[in-house]
């Protein structure tokens, strides 16, 4: 008999079908090893076919595996939409909300905005995750997210909040020792710092940046967070927000009418949760938030034009 199957040995099918191994998916899912494989063993036999095979890259998913795959997924969802509506009853603003952003995003720019939301709320617990993984909101990886892509994905409420400007900036010493470049061809005679590994978004930058890529850079890491400190800390030009630059007199922009991204940023949360009086109160908060900061931003570049113009 298969109708009697926990969602739990599912789960842990699941976690080693993304994760490759038992340990891995103990550890997404916070089970321990030894639980993640007596699920899989559990599901094997209650099902009568082998899900998957050991080999030098770790556990591979057979074909019925792979057949599976779409079915668990859907039991999965059905599971973080029974779990999201539970959740969302009750009242007041209270309980705990998950939210997740960028690194630089988290660390950077929330933290004013969530100390308020608790100033308003005091009985609601936030959960901050900075990570640059796009968490998946579907799988209630986080209740809210921000988003420097459009959300793709129906179920999805999403709010646009304009676009977040990056650009080369480095150290006011920085320049004074090396000089300035005038062109992008002269940062070929700078430390430049970028990064290690390519990404989605590296390639969409590099697109901006003219070909200029990983074997130019000077200073390699995959950390925005990392990337923003070797500039604040006059090692090089690297490329940053405008605006979290603008709080620092001393770091300079570089190149401004030669590069700028302008990255579209997004507030968005599952249609399950419209309803949540904690997670209506986050995304409203981060909405209203996260519009400051960028509208911030366009202020001082009029204001900058307008003193161009006066000159």
């Amino acid at each position: 008999m298969t109708s009697n199957i926990g969602w739990e040995l599912y789960r842990s099918f699941l976690g080693v079908l993304r994760e490759g191994s038992l340990s891995g998916a103990a550890r997404a899912l916070g089970i321990t090893q030894p639980t993640a494989g007596r699920h899989v063993a559990a599901l094997e036999k209650a099902l009568g076919v082998v899900l998957f095979t050991r080999s030098q890259v770790g556990l591979m998913p057979t074909e019925v595996a792979l057949a599976l795959q779409t079915h668990a997924e859907a039991m999965e969802s059905t599971a973080a939409s029974l779990e999201r509506a539970a959740t969302s009853q009750g009242e007041g603003v209270r309980g705990v909300v998950r939210i997740s952003a960028s690194e630089v995003i988290g660390v950077e720019v929330l933290p004013p905005i969530v100390a308020r939301l608790r100033e308003q709320h005091p009985a609601l617990k936030v959960e901050l995750v900075s990570t640059n993984r796009v968490q998946d909101l579907l799988r209630r990886e986080a209740d809210i997210a921000v988003r420097m892509v459009r959300p793709k994905q129906e179920q999805l409420v999403a709010r646009r909040i304009g676009k977040v400007e990056l650009g080369f900036h480095a150290r006011k010493e920085y320049l004074l020792r090396h000089g300035t470049p005038r062109r992008m061809e002269e940062l070929a005679g700078h430390a430049v710092i970028g990064y290690d590994q390519p990404s989605a978004f590296v390639r969409n930058a590099g697109k901006a940046l003219q070909g200029y890529g990983r074997e130019a850079f000077s200073l390699r890491t995959d950390s925005d967070l990392a990337q923003l400190a070797l500039i604040r800390a006059g090692a090089g030009i690297g490329i940053c927000q405008v605006g979290l630059a603008r709080r620092n007199e001393a770091l300079i922009r570089v190149l401004p009418r030669t590069f700028s991204m302008k990255l579209e940023t997004w507030v968005t949360m599952h249609e399950d949760l419209r309803n949540s009086p904690r997670c209506r109160a986050a995304f409203d908060a981060l909405v209203e938030g996260l519009q400051h900061y960028i509208g911030s931003q366009a202020q001082a570049k009029m204001g900058r034009a307008r003193t161009r113009a006066s000159e």
